[in-house]
């Protein structure tokens, strides 16, 4: 059996911290000398082995007789008070079963999302994006992140499981600490939040059922218990939320510091869609997840993988495997779209609502650029920063900057531009990141 490319050396790179944030990809590159699969640390004490390898991903995430998704066993010996364990920890939801239990919990979330019509859908993201819009839009500047992105997702999901919008800031708060993974204490707050909202949540709607994916989930064939209706409940906002944020974001941030789009905010070559599918190729929102373990030890592309050690795939690595293009190179929605990638993993637990959440962001970006015509970035891409985190790909901020916009009259929309002038006289005068 041939040895890995690099054998391991005491230091195991980390995949968390500044340095990571600033250049992951950087990262991924020196992974690869280990060969298909490379140790790392995804938090202090808490090692796995992340596979970068397009190939190896493919084979494990296709290859449930050898993998599975329980992390009962890798729990262990797992750090009690890590700040990486609300993501990894086993819950009886579609995330961390397998087989007949994985089939019983999908086909409830596929099924009760496939009762939302897409035009109602569409609908809703388009007066979510409207609000938001008008909030912001005399300022003539905003952080699309903060008051845009992240925001508009959490709206969306807020209403889809049956809650007033008044619950959005709780929501809001609760899954970006459990995403940020920094600390113990900051994890388990987020996790009590979190716990409370969906509590609320199940109490309101077995008073009163709705049209709404809690009410499906309750009510599917499948028969779910409470307890596994709420942990279906957590994995979907959770799964759906955080990942769509960052897809906006990530996308805008492509779109608005690239002139390939600049034409396209009133009609061009390149549209909202390109730019999703520039991101899922390039910059996936999720970077690094899928967590498997080997049923038994098991010899895997080169490594030998014990029985219960923690797996993941990187999306990142793996899609750039052979490389990666860079905000604003390239050109042709064939340049942006084309080639396969994993940003939606494959196999059997690849994401269940791919055109669902492909529908929202393509829309709240379609409504973002098509009231702000002239919007653009205040800095340059490679000036951007991102979260700290293993597993997501996640601005801090996005600062852009457009022509104030105010309603015809108040409280209505849509709006008429003032004080407009040429985009030339707007634009930032640093060249995009090549």
């Amino acid at each position: 059996m041939p040895p890995p490319v690099r054998p391991p050396g005491s230091d195991v790179t980390q995949l968390y911290g500044p340095e990571f944030a600033a250049d992951p990809y950087g990262t991924y590159e020196r992974l690869r000398e280990y060969g298909a699969l490379a140790p790392v640390e995804i938090s202090p004490g808490v090692g796995a082995m992340l596979v970068t390898d397009y190939r190896a991903a493919l084979d494990l995430l296709h290859d449930p007789e050898t993998w599975s998704k329980d992390s009962r066993t890798w729990m262990q010996s797992a750090p009690e008070d890590s700040p990486v364990l609300p993501m990894l920890a086993w819950r009886p939801n579609l995330f961390f079963s397998d087989g007949d239990a994985h089939e019983r919990y999908r086909s409830a979330v596929t099924d009760a999302f496939e009762r939302i019509p897409a035009h109602e859908l569409r609908t809703a993201v388009v007066e979510f994006a409207d609000s938001l819009i008008a909030k912001f839009g005399e300022k003539g500047e905003a952080d699309l992140m903060a008051e845009y992105a992240r925001v508009l997702p959490l709206m969306l999901f807020n209403r889809l499981f049956g809650l007033p919008d008044s619950y959005s800031e709780q929501l809001i708060t609760a899954l970006a600490g459990v995403w940020e993974g920094r600390t113990a204490e900051e994890a388990s707050a987020a996790g009590a939040a979190f716990e409370g909202y969906v509590g609320e949540l199940m109490a309101a709607k077995k008073q009163a059922r709705g049209e709404d994916l809690t009410s499906w989930f309750m009510d599917h064939p499948a028969g779910l218990s409470d307890e596994e209706v709420m942990h279906q409940t957590v994995i979907t906002m959770g799964a759906g939320h955080e990942p769509t944020a960052n897809l906006i974001a990530n996308a805008l941030a492509r779109m608005l510091t690239d002139d390939r789009y600049y034409s396209t905010l009133s009609g061009g070559a390149l549209t909202p869609l390109d730019a999703i599918h520039d991101v899922l190729r390039n910059e996936p929102p999720i970077a690094n997840y899928s967590a498997h373990f080997p049923k038994r030890d098991v010899y895997f592309h080169g490594t030998w993988i014990r029985r219960g050690q923690l797996v993941m795939v990187s999306y990142a690595a793996a899609n750039t495997q052979h490389g990666r293009m860079e905000p604003g190179a390239s050109g042709g929605a064939s340049g942006s779209g084309g080639g396969s990638h994993l940003a939606w993993a494959a196999g059997p637990h690849s994401c269940p609502v791919q055109q669902p959440a492909t529908l929202i962001a393509t829309t709240a970006i379609e409504r973002l650029t098509a009231w702000l015509s002239d919007i653009e970035l205040t800095v340059r891409h490679d000036e951007l920063t991102y979260r700290n985190g293993p597993f997501h790909r996640a601005l801090t901020c996005l600062p852009a900057r457009f022509t104030p916009i105010s309603p015809d009259q108040p409280g209505a929309t849509p709006w008429e531009s003032r004080e407009s002038r040429p985009r030339e006289e707007r634009r930032t005068p640093a060249a995009p990141a090549r």
